[in-house]
This record gives structure tokens, sequence and C-alpha cells, in this order.
């Protein structure tokens, strides 16, 4: 992608906001239901965003910008989806820490792109890559949160529910 640097800070902008709405907006109860056991629901989703907006990519930046490598991140094992159950605090602490990060990015050159660092599971790696995976990480555990949300849709549409498929948890065979 040639404007890697405006399009990441386009969607690392958006996050926040996005999940400040469905803070206020939606009910507690659909905001802690998970779409199937072990599966993470919208707010363990936001406790996620908020562990690796503190804990993982301001360190792997300023690894990169220090010439250093640096630890894989095992969400699991770090208690991503631990933490505090109002929906209001954790969207205040992550506006606060990706305001952060979006001076950094915002700071960063094309040039900057190129810089490389070793990543402990996956090797070799360069910024450009790094922030491709933050941005695609964002979309990715915010459309995760939407889907657990909707799973209470998805059942009660009667004969629309097959037009989820993609999103459905428990499609009706996997419920008897």
């Amino acid at each position: 992608m040639d404007d890697l640097l405006p399009h990441v800070l386009a969607i690392l902008s958006t996050t926040p906001q996005r999940w400040n709405t469905l803070a206020h907006a939606v009910p507690p109860d659909l905001l802690d239901r998970k779409p199937r056991p072990g599966e993470w629901s919208a707010i363990d989703c936001l406790r996620h965003l908020v562990t690796t907006e503190r804990d993982v990519f301001p360190v792997r930046l300023a690894a990169f910008q220090a010439g250093r490598d640096f630890a894989a991140h095992d969400p699991d094992a770090a208690g991503a989806v631990e933490g505090p159950d109002d929906p209001d605090a954790l969207v205040a602490e992550f506006e606060t820490l990706r305001g952060r990060s979006l001076q950094d990015v915002a700071a960063l050159s094309p040039d900057d792109l190129r810089r490389t660092a070793k990543h402990a599971e996956l090797g070799q790696v360069t910024l450009g890559e790094m922030l491709s995976e933050w941005a695609g990480h964002d979309l990715m555990h915010t459309v995760q949160g939407e889907r657990a949300m909707m799973q209470p849709f998805i059942a009660g549409s009667g004969p629309w529910r097959s037009y989820f498929s993609d999103h459905d948890a428990l499609p009706p065979a996997a419920e008897a």
C-alpha cells in the first residue's frame, strides 16, 4: 500500500470513536454476551485493545525506533480479557492511550516503514508490516466484538437467519 501511514492513521483514529459509541449506546448485558463459551464478548475485545495499546504496540514502535528486537505477545497468557467491567472507564483509558500512539505514528516518515526488528516468533519484520498488523488488529477485534453482540439478533431473525451464516456463532443445526 503506497499510502500506508495515512491509511493506518485513519483506522487507528476511528477505533476509539467506534468503541465510545458502542460503550455508551449498547446495554451492558449485550456488551458482556459471549457468542459461545470460551469466546470473547465485546467488552473482552475492548479490554484486549486497551492491553495491547498500553503494553504491546507502543513498546514495539519504540523497539523499531531504537533498533531493538522485541518479544512476542500471547494475549491469553497476558490476561488480555481481565480488567474493569466499566465500558466507560475502558473507553476513556483506550482514548488516552491511543491519543499518544497517534502522535507517535504521525511522527513517522515513509522511510521509517523500512526499519526492521526481530520478532521472537515471526523473525525479521518491518515497521510497515507492524503498522499494517496494528490497523488490522483494531478492525479484527472491533468486528469480533460486534459479532458477539449480533448473536441474539441473528438467533431471533427467523427465516432471515441464513443471511448471517458468516457471523452465526451457533447455526441452528448446532443448537439442537
